[in-house]
């Protein structure tokens, strides 16, 4: 019984050499795969807040109106890629334009989950 434990642990070397063969191969092969989609352009969007309305009261906004969000004043912005919450953040100025400061990165697993 000891015997046959002990072969059971005893690993082939050319098997231990093969196994770590094909890891490096899926790493290389997913390092390409990243490549390829870093070059792809995504719609990165910055969302204040929402709020729902009838068409009734949209149909009576004109200059001056005020809607009322459901975000507080302060609270971090949503920031999207493609629809999908990435991070949070909040508004800076860079020059004359506005720009966008991440506070918070939402997990990579998460961001997957969600799409």
């Amino acid at each position: 019984m000891a015997e046959e434990n002990e072969e059971l642990k005893t690993e082939n070397p050319e098997e231990a050499g093969a196994s770590s063969e094909e890891s490096e191969n899926k790493e290389r092969g997913s390092t390409e795969n990243l490549r390829v989609l870093e070059n792809i352009e995504v719609k990165l969007t910055v969302e204040v807040g929402s709020t729902e309305i009838k068409i009734r009261d949209l149909l009576r906004l004109n200059e001056g109106s005020v809607v009322e969000l459901d975000r507080l004043a302060g609270d971090p912005l949503d920031i999207l890629a493609n629809g999908t919450t990435i991070a949070k953040g909040e508004v800076v100025m860079v020059g004359e334009r506005f720009g966008i400061r991440f506070t918070e990165v939402s997990d990579p697993e998460e961001r997957v989950q969600n799409l």
